[in-house]
């Protein structure tokens, strides 16, 4: 079964990768039933005065620009976060939202100030999230023949279609056990890094927009996760850094070795809009597209 009959079954799998082959085809991977452990940011004993001030530094911005936005006073805003004031349920959903807080971030916030949480977090399997699976199936089966793979908060990959075969290549057995994870495939010595060409530039890509999501999420996993990519030690044979300079780019390519020549794609980033669950809030579709006339036709004749 492959990703989108599994998909389209409704039948969210464990089996993650049939390794027989070097262009073995990925399954569908239920990474976020057993999604790795995050600890909000504030989580704890501390209070959601202490909390909503911690997203408000992480934000950048003064009690006074905060108060603005929410059309509030600074007076009332000081007084929820230093505690002499609790602020009401409706309260605490307007400041994250000004705040943008996730999700996930936001139940944790209404749970320290003693309400029930207002998010649900469904398996991918849910018959709820039934319309979701089936636009992730839609986007990654009409990406083919180009790569593309859906992923969780923390990069781990819950689908991707046939075409992301040729770039795994002969990645070790181990970072293709579930839950893979994206990144760490990428950057990993015993994962894409070899024939990465532009290694330096697509892993300084990498580590600037996951220290972004740290930034802008608080999640230590994924700040674990930056300090492992980040002690990777240089692929032997890597060109220079400045060998292939970004100016002569319209966006930081990656360029890979495979079994069908060497393959240059640009990549784009899909999220759904307006989610109220919070596993639909932590999916991203990365999909890949041909940055040169000789990666689409390689990839179109491998297709068949």
């Amino acid at each position: 079964m492959d990703a989108l009959s599994a998909a389209r079954s409704g039948c969210i799998t464990s089996d993650v990768i049939a390794c027989c082959s070097p262009l073995a085809r990925i399954d569908v991977m239920d990474t976020l039933a057993s999604p790795l452990t995050a600890v909000p940011i504030g989580t704890g004993r501390r209070s959601v005065g202490e909390m909503l001030r911690d997203w408000r530094m992480r934000r950048r911005m003064s009690q006074l620009l905060l108060a603005t936005e929410a059309e509030i006073s600074t007076r009332h805003l000081s007084f929820v976060e230093s505690g002499r004031a609790l602020p009401s349920r409706e309260m605490v959903m307007h400041l994250a939202e000004q705040l943008d807080v996730p999700l996930r971030e936001r139940n944790a916030l209404l749970v320290a100030a003693g309400y029930a949480p207002l998010y649900r977090e469904r398996a991918l399997d849910d018959p709820q999230l039934a319309a979701a699976r089936a636009a992730v199936d839609l986007v990654l089966r009409g990406h083919e023949p180009y790569p593309a793979v859906a992923v969780d908060r923390h990069w781990n990959i819950v689908a991707a279609n046939g075409a992301l075969a040729p770039l795994i290549g002969d990645a070790a057995p181990a970072l293709l056990a579930a839950p893979i994870n994206a990144l760490r495939l990428s950057l990993h010595p015993e994962g894409m890094a070899p024939r990465i060409v532009n290694w330096h530039a697509w892993r300084a890509h990498l580590l600037t927009r996951l220290q972004h999501q740290i930034e802008s999420s608080g999640d230590p996993a994924l700040a674990a996760l930056h300090e492992e990519l980040a002690a990777y030690p240089t692929p032997t044979g890597a060109e220079n850094a400045s060998a292939d300079p970004i100016a002569h780019h319209i966006a930081v390519p990656l360029r890979v070795r495979t079994a069908l020549g060497e393959l240059a794609f640009y990549s784009t980033t899909t999220v759904f809009g307006t989610p109220v669950d919070i596993t639909l809030s932590e999916l991203a579709i990365e999909a890949f597209f041909p940055a040169d006339p000789q990666t689409a036709q390689a990839l179109r004749e491998n297709a068949g």
